[in-house]
C-alpha cells in the first residue's frame, strides 16, 4: 500500500497498490462494532502483527495525550488531540502500546515549495506497509486557505502539524506525517495533534540533511525521497 501526500505544484497523488487478491469465497473482513469501525484489510496484511484497536461505544473525545518518539536523530514529542480526531488518536495509541512503531524508519522526506513533511509509520520502510486495518477520516474543517493556491482548494497544514497519510478516502492505517514547514494541501488528511519544540528541532535537523538523490535523475536536486540522515524511531511511548 503506497500512501503519499498530494502536493499542489507536482502530481504526487495518493495511489493504492494491492499486495494480494482475496479469493471469492474468503470470509468478509472483520469490522469492530463501535463508532470507529476499524476494518480488517486482508488484501493488505499488516507489516507487523497487531490486533484491531478497541472500539468502545463511547470513543474518548476530550483531552490530550502525549507520545514521545525516541529517535536516532533526536526525540519528537507529540501531543494528540482526542477532540480533534478521536478514532485516529485511539488507533495511534493502540499501535504505540503494541510497539508497532518501535525500530521503524521515517521513509519519506519532501522539500517541495508547497510540501515540507517527514513521513513515518511503516515498519517495512517502503511506504507500502500498514497495520492490516483501515478506518474513517476525521478531516479538518477550519484550516486557512493556502495563499499559494488561487483556486482556494488547498489549505495550510502549518509547521508543527501531525496528520495521517492515506491512499484515498477512509484508508487511514499507521502511516503519518509531521510538517516542518507550512504546506499547501487539500484538506484530505486527518490532523490529530502537534509536534513539540524539541521535535521541531529534530525535524529541522533531518530536513537540513537533505534528501537522497534519485539515480534516474542525476544532477537534479531531489525534493522527495528518503532523508540523507537516516531517521529512525527507536521506540514510541505514551508519555502521559
Amino acid at each position: 500500500m503506497l500512501r503519499t501526500v498530494a502536493v499542489a505544484a507536482v502530481s504526487v497523488l495518493a495511489t493504492l497498490t494491492l499486495t494480494g487478491v482475496a479469493s471469492a469465497d474468503a470470509p468478509p473482513p472483520k469490522v469492530t462494532k463501535g463508532p470507529c469501525q476499524y476494518t480488517e484489510t486482508p488484501d493488505e496484511p499488516a507489516s507487523r502483527p497487531v490486533p484491531l484497536p478497541p472500539d468502545p461505544r463511547h470513543t474518548p473525545s476530550w483531552g490530550t495525550v502525549e507520545v514521545k518518539l525516541k529517535g536516532n536523530q533526536g526525540d519528537i514529542g507529540l501531543k494528540l488531540n482526542r477532540k480533534q480526531a478521536p478514532c485516529t488518536v485511539q488507533s495511534f495509541l493502540h499501535l504505540t502500546k503494541h510497539r508497532f512503531y518501535d525500530m521503524t524508519s521515517c521513509h519519506r522526506l519532501t522539500a517541495y515549495p508547497t510540501l515540507k513533511v517527514l513521513q513515518c509509520g511503516d515498519p517495512s520502510g517502503t511506504g507500502e506497509g500498514g497495520p492490516g486495518y483501515k478506518y474513517k477520516d476525521e478531516l479538518p474543517t477550519d484550516l486557512p486557505p493556502a495563499p499559494t493556491d488561487p483556486t482556494g482548494a488547498r489549505r495550510v497544514y502549518a509547521r508543527g502539524v501531525l496528520a495521517m497519510a492515506n491512499a484515498g478516502p477512509a484508508t487511514n492505517g499507521s502511516q503519518f506525517f509531521v510538517v516542518y514547514g507550512d504546506s499547501a494541501l487539500r484538506p484530505n488528511y486527518t490532523i490529530f495533534g502537534t509536534v513539540d519544540t524539541e521535535g521541531l528541532q529534530t525535524l529541522d535537523k533531518i530536513a537540513a540533511g537533505g534528501i537522497q538523490p534519485d539515480p534516474s535523475s542525476p544532477g537534479t536536486p531531489p525534493v522527495d525521497g528518503a532523508p540523507v540522515l537516516p531517521a529512525k524511531i527507536i521506540k514510541a511511548r505514551v508519555w502521559c
